[in-house]
């Protein structure tokens, strides 16, 4: 069995990622891919809490744009998240992982409230913590809520995963030559120009308590597996080390 090199994570989802080929809402096939990648970290007995994001349902910024009063829209966003995160906990008790959902908003039918030594003990048992609904208040992203969860817990990594294998440069569906990070210090992630990793308030929380960043993409093969144990697959984003472009 591979050493990891991360015991307890924090991961990212967004909610794209169930969305699989659909153009919205959540496709179980997809979910099931998620849940597949996650088990693989779990046998290997490391403790994971998980993030997820909501955009596959409803945007809370997209929705304001368009009229909905912004806590409004804020709140409808985080009643999205809850929907992914029991359709994640589906998937992962079908794939024999034991979850717990815990909501920054009360819904006692659906899901435990956030009690941050709750989730810690949960993880310590080996149950994968599916935290949703954010922080519970308007005007703050899942990607800070993922920061602030990750420091709450204790985690020793904030893991992004997305749809491409890392930062890059540039746009790479606009740049096709645009070279990917191999590392990026956090000052670099929040000052250099069009670099859209996370929202500036995650990165600059990261950033001051020291919490290491990896973003990589989620649906290539053993991706997360190789992620926790350190591979070079993806942006390692942190305070200790220098920005580093590959090849």
């Amino acid at each position: 069995m591979s050493a990891t090199r991360f015991q307890r994570i924090m991961l990212k989802v967004g909610g794209e990622a169930l969305m699989g080929s659909r153009e919205y809402g959540i496709d179980p096939k997809a979910a099931m891919q998620v849940a597949e990648q996650i088990k693989q970290v779990y046998i290997k007995h490391v403790q994971i809490a998980l993030v997820m994001g909501g955009g596959n349902i409803f945007r809370g910024i997209a929705g304001s744009k368009n009229g909905i009063e912004r806590a409004t829209a804020d709140y409808m966003g985080m009643l999205a998240t809850v929907m992914n995160a029991l359709a994640l906990q589906d998937a992962l008790e079908k794939t024999g992982v034991p979850s717990r959902v815990q909501s920054a908003l009360q819904m006692p039918a659906v899901a435990e409230s956030f009690i941050r030594r709750k989730a810690m003990r949960h993880m310590e048992k080996g149950r994968v913590v599916i935290l949703a609904a954010g922080t519970g208040v308007p005007y703050v992203t899942t990607d800070t809520g993922a920061s602030l969860h990750a420091l709450e817990l204790k985690c020793n990594v904030l893991m992004k995963a997305t749809k491409v294998d890392g930062i890059y440069e540039q746009d790479p569906k606009k740049f096709p030559k645009a070279k990917r990070f191999k590392s990026l210090s956090f000052t670099d992630a929040i000052q250099l120009d069009g670099i859209e990793v996370m929202d500036t308030a995650a990165l600059a929380m990261a950033k001051e308590n020291d919490m290491p960043v990896m973003v990589f993409e989620l649906f290539k093969k053993n991706n997360l597996q190789k992620a926790v144990e350190g591979e070079d697959i993806g942006t390692y984003v942190s305070n200790n080390v220098q920005t580093q472009l590959v090849g």
